[in-house]
């Protein structure tokens, strides 16, 4: 029997960076006794999504659930959750330190700007 090849799309978010995500994410609300429903779809699934959207700049509602993503709208919901929670700023430091710890970051050529540090009142 051949084996389903996987997805093109799939390989956006590496195991290396999953593992960097993951623990990241917060922890998955309990379900409520006697509620039925569809099943959540999973966080890494999720981020697959948020990805290929993000990258291709496909509309939400046009991402094929045929690429194992879930519907688009259950990954924009997932990404509003996740900006509210904070992760995306987690992530971001998150993958700067792991960048840095491997000596891949070059500082001498950043810059900051009003927009990422906030100014103190008073002084000009």
């Amino acid at each position: 029997m051949p084996s389903k090849a996987p997805s093109p799309a799939m390989d956006s978010v590496s195991d290396e960076l999953w593992m960097l995500v993951e623990p990241l994410l917060p922890p998955r609300r309990p379900a409520v006794h006697g509620r039925t429903g569809r099943p959540r779809l999973d966080d890494r699934a999720a981020l697959e999504g948020i990805v290929f959207v993000l990258r291709t700049g496909i509309g939400w509602a046009k991402l094929p659930t045929e690429l194992g993503y879930g519907s688009g709208w259950t990954c924009w919901r997932r990404l509003r959750q996740w900006q509210e929670a904070g992760v995306w700023e987690a992530i971001h430091k998150a993958v700067l330190d792991e960048l840095a710890r491997r000596g891949q970051l070059d500082w001498s050529r950043c810059s900051i700007d009003s927009v990422s540090v906030r100014a103190k009142r008073g002084v000009s």
